[in-house]
């Protein structure tokens, strides 16, 4: 079982826009960045639980982290 649930992409932006990441563009995917590191959010409603433990891995979190900026 994923320690983070799926959510909705929406959530995931704006949490990982807490953590210092800023959108670069929109379109299928949400792309952002920090300015070292650069994050592609898939447009799915939720997001797979999968897809989203890589993606905070990536953002240089844990997941209790992100948990806590949702």
């Amino acid at each position: 079982m994923p320690s983070i649930p799926g959510v909705n992409h929406l959530d995931a932006v704006r949490a990982l826009e807490k953590a210092g990441f800023r959108v670069i563009r929109q379109g299928r995917h949400v792309v952002m960045s920090d300015g070292s590191r650069i994050l592609t959010i898939p447009r799915h409603d939720p997001v797979n639980a999968f897809t989203l433990g890589g993606i905070v891995r990536d953002a240089g979190l844990t997941p209790e982290q992100f948990r806590d900026l949702l």
